[in-house]
Order: C-alpha cells, then sequence, then structure tokens
C-alpha cells in the first residue's frame, strides 16, 4: 500500500496529510504560509519538520514507509520554499507531472519533496491570470463524464476554470469572492449587519439580493442590507442571504453566459451551495454540486494522481 504525505500550501496556512492509497487518514494543520515567510522560510521549515514528525509518529510508521513527499500550492511562489514559474495553458495533467521540480531539503526531511508548479495564462488583461494550488484541486475532483466543462471552486480567492474534455486547463479567473466577504463583512458598517458563521441560507433573500445587484448595482445592493436589518427588521439569516447572494452576482452572471454547458462546484461550502442554487435557478447550465468529503480530499487527492500520472 503506497503512503504519499502531501503538503498543501496556503497564503496563511499550510496544511500536511498522510494518505495510504486513496484514503485520507491524517491531516496537521500549520498556522504558517506565503504570508509569514517573506522575510524568513525558517518558520515554515521548522513547523513542516514538526508537523511530519507528529504526522508519521501517530500512524505507528517510520519515514521509510513513506512512497514521496508531494507539495503544492503558494509554497512553490516567492514566497515559498521553491520559487518555481507557472506552467502556461493550456495545462492537463501530463504536463503538470512533467514539470514537478524535486528537491531535497533536510530541515523539513531527509526525503525529497516533489513540488507541483502552478498555471498562468497569458495574453491581454482580461485573458491573464495565475493559479498556486488550484490546478492540484481541480486534478483531485476531475471527472471525465463531466466533458467539456466549468469547475467553479469557491474560496478566499474563487477559480473560475474552464476545461476540455480530457481535463486540460484551457483558460480561467479569479476573483477575491472569500476576501470580499470577509473584509466587507468585518471592516464596513456592514458589520453588525451581516455575519459570516451564519449556517442557515434564506434562498429567497439569496435571490432578491443576486437581482438586486444585477439591476442596481453591487455597492446599492451591499448598503440595502444595512436596511433590511435597520428598517425592515429582517434577522440574521435574509440579511446574510441577500449580502451573499449581492457579493456572487457578477461572478454567477459570467458562469451562467459561459459558452460550456456543464458548472461543477466545489469550494468552499458556505459560499458552493449559495453559487449551485443561484445557478439551478438563474441559468440553464447542467450544475453539479461535489460532496463535502469530495471537495475535503480533493487537493490531496490532486497531487498523487499529477505525481503518478502516466506518460
Amino acid at each position: 500500500m503506497k503512503r504519499y504525505l502531501t503538503i498543501d500550501g496556503g497564503t496563511t496556512n499550510t496544511r500536511v496529510s498522510l494518505t495510504v492509497g486513496n484514503t485520507v487518514e491524517r491531516t496537521v494543520k500549520i498556522p504558517i504560509g506565503a504570508r509569514k515567510s517573506i522575510d524568513s522560510s525558517l518558520a515554515l521549515k521548522s513547523a513542516l519538520k514538526n508537523a511530519i514528525r507528529s504526522v508519521i509518529h501517530d500512524s505507528g510508521i517510520s519515514e521509510n514507509d513513506i512512497t514521496a513527499i508531494i507539495a503544492s500550492g503558494m509554497i512553490t511562489s516567492e514566497f515559498g520554499l521553491v520559487n518555481l514559474p507557472h506552467l502556461t495553458a493550456p495545462v492537463g495533467i501530463k504536463e503538470l507531472h512533467s514539470a514537478i521540480e524535486t528537491a531535497k531539503i533536510p530541515e523539513i526531511s531527509s526525503l525529497p519533496i516533489s513540488f507541483i508548479r502552478g498555471v498562468k495564462t497569458v495574453g491581454s488583461l482580461d485573458a491573464t491570470d495565475m493559479m498556486r494550488g488550484e490546478e492540484t484541486e481541480l486534478m483531485g475532483l476531475f471527472d471525465s463524464s463531466y466533458g467539456e466543462c466549468i469547475y467553479v471552486l469557491p474560496g478566499s480567492h474563487s477559480k473560475l476554470i474552464y476545461t476540455d474534455k480530457s481535463g486540460r486547463i484551457t483558460r480561467f479567473s479569479t476573483t477575491l469572492t472569500g476576501e470580499m466577504l470577509a473584509a466587507l463583512s468585518s471592516g464596513t458598517i456592514l458589520r453588525d449587519a451581516v455575519s459570516l458563521s451564519c449556517e442557515e441560507l434564506d434562498t429567497n433573500s439569496l435571490e432578491d439580493g443576486f437581482s438586486y445587484a444585477l439591476t442596481h448595482g453591487i455597492n446599492e445592493a451591499l448598503f440595502k442590507t444595512r436596511i433590511l436589518k435597520n428598517l425592515f427588521g429582517k434577522g440574521e439569516s435574509p440579511c446574510y442571504s441577500f449580502f451573499l447572494g449581492a457579493v456572487l452576482s457578477s461572478e454567477i452572471k459570467t458562469i451562467a453566459d459561459a459558452s460550456v454547458n456543464t458548472a461543477v462546484i466545489g469550494g468552499r461550502r458556505q459560499i458552493r451551495l449559495a453559487t449551485a442554487h443561484l445557478l439551478e435557478r438563474f441559468s440553464d447550465k447542467r450544475v453539479v454540486v461535489l460532496s463535502d468529503e469530495t471537495v475535503d480530499s480533493s487537493v490531496t487527492l490532486g497531487m498523487i494522481r499529477i505525481f503518478e500520472a502516466n506518460i
């Protein structure tokens, strides 16, 4: 049975997981990412060493039992451990596999670490973008039965990724959806009207926020969230849902207008369900909503798929 250690390096956090077969057995989250490594990577290296030791020890195995250590995400950026240039789309699993860079970092482990590159598109401003980490997430989610489609991966930086029938990334775009939700709900006058911890989705209010933003613009729609709370006496769920619908409005319209027929929705659960509902209500797309289990293991399994890809 193959055992892999995977390192998912984000901007804020890093996750180390042990996978046995196709099952993620253990994961350790480290509150250190690329942002904290801008001046020095020493803290990240030390934290990774300790996390790897912990995962191995808790699993009752030794380092010699590990097939490989694989890493992706911001850990391959200029603020990570190994600065690797992006691959230029179109890119599929074979190109990602061929471009793996393996390095020995003894401060972390005696085993070499295989780093997966990010992907970029190049052209005019609207056609140029970049990603680090979402390419592995995508490869963990890919299913050939979806055909040519758009993968919607909500998160701090949401991605709309267009793929061909073989799962090759052809183009993509990035929005600051997650960061925008966090910033607006904590750093503006909407702070007392919106709670991101709200788990209940009011679908009518979600649709109202979406439609209002399309008609009147997102700025006006966002302030209406405060009006709903203070003058209409609306509760937590309607206010949050209207706010979410407004923030998602442009993204949903982009997906609805896309030339492909299928939208596959992964990423953060809170935004995933709202995105799926709005697309089902306001577009003629075939909408595939992925399960929590599939999404949670996608980055780890994507790294392994890329590492094991047959050339």
